[in-house]
């Protein structure tokens, strides 16, 4: 049976469409999801993430742990910081693709995949046992909610007297939002400027209606998942089952960069992605666009247009809000180039349509 977040009361009594992800009862759509993904590239939206996980580390052995544990140097990382790293597998796999955040010199937030957090937080246990350091999944304590566009600072500043100003991108700060103790984080999962916003679990509805409030002569929505996963797919970020799994190395998914091979002491996964930093990955994560209406979904193949060779395979896909036309992110051969002859084309039930590779990401904000 499917989790409800803190919020399923006020989804229901806005008309939203739920549905199962990840274990988890979440909003699938309000109502037009295209209104939802536009609201959000040209005003704001209002979104639940509570389904996320929370694992804290804290102890004066924490950094330490967390180099050992993940690819990237997080002992290096300044207290008010996140960073985009993974967790991965001895084998050198993705387990999952995390956001950490250090609160502290000795205390950090490990912010996981709603699918993954179990996982996360047993490995992270496991990892750490050498290290003086106390692991807590503290998942069940928060609530998370994002208000992610263009109008998002003036909304938010409405309802706080936090530094929104000074607020870096990937930072963190401890503040009262509409009179509730958060952390105020600028990240987000769509492309545009946002902050998440991690509250306790019981002032989730409050929060969510002191933002509705404040956020409506603004144009803010609340958004539910296709939107977010539109906005996503536009901005080229990676989905967990989707661009990322443990079968597939950082490398693979074009994010060799989140790998700090310089890093003193040794990393989970280090022996198998070693050999990996100087050799070209067999494939790799591109765009695709394709010239006609029909889109292009997850697990379709991609062929040459010349010879109908398999030569990849659709990762994601969606029609695009901004662009016009439908929009894929496919993993093919590294031998195969965008001046292939003949093109390139998605094989959607037997009928090859083509498209066109391009460079990720599809969307870029205007900063």
């Amino acid at each position: 049976m499917s989790r409800p977040t803190p919020l399923r009361e006020v989804h229901e009594s806005l008309g939203a469409t739920l549905t199962d992800f990840a274990g988890w009862l979440m909003p699938l759509r309000y109502g037009s999801e295209s209104a939802e993904h536009n609201a959000v590239r040209e005003a704001a939206g209002l979104f639940d993430l509570s389904h996320m996980g929370e694992i804290h580390l804290t102890g004066p052995g924490a950094a330490a742990a967390l180099d050992y544990a993940l690819v990237s140097e997080l002992s290096t990382l300044a207290p008010g910081r996140a960073r985009y790293t993974m967790i991965c597998a001895e084998s050198g796999g993705v387990l999952d693709d995390l956001i950490v955040y250090r609160l502290a010199p000795d205390s950090f937030m490990v912010v996981a995949n709603a699918s993954n957090y179990l996982r996360v937080a047993a490995e992270l246990t496991t990892r750490s046992e050498p290290y003086d350091v106390v692991v807590e999944d503290r998942s069940e304590e928060y609530a998370l909610i994002a208000v992610q566009g263009p109008r998002s600072v003036e909304i938010v500043a409405k309802l706080t007297d936090a530094d929104l100003a000074g607020l870096k991108y990937y930072a963190g700060l401890p503040g009262a939002v509409a009179g509730f103790d958060a952390l105020i984080a600028r990240t987000g999962y769509t492309g545009e400027d946002g902050f998440e916003l991690f509250v306790a679990a019981a002032d989730a509805v409050p929060l969510w209606q002191a933002l509705t409030e404040a956020g409506e002569p603004y144009g803010l929505r609340p958004a539910g998942l296709s939107a977010r996963d539109t906005l996503r797919l536009e901005a080229g970020m990676p989905l967990y089952g989707n661009e990322l799994s443990e079968e597939l190395t950082p490398f693979d998914a074009g994010l060799g960069r989140v790998v700090k091979f310089d890093k003193a002491g040794d990393f989970v996964g280090r022996a198998a992605l070693e050999p990996l930093r100087d050799v070209p990955a067999r494939r790799r994560r591109v765009g695709l666009v394709a010239t006609g209406r029909r889109v292009p979904r997850h697990g379709y193949p991609v062929v040459s247009r010349a010879d109908g060779s398999v030569v990849g395979e659709v990762t994601s896909g969606a029609p695009s809000q901004s662009l016009g036309r439908p929009i894929a992110m496919a993993y093919i051969d590294t031998d195969v180039d965008s001046g292939v002859t003949g093109g390139l084309a998605v094989d959607i039930r037997g009928t090859h349509e083509p498209v066109e590779m391009v460079e990720l990401p599809f969307y870029r904000r205007n900063k």
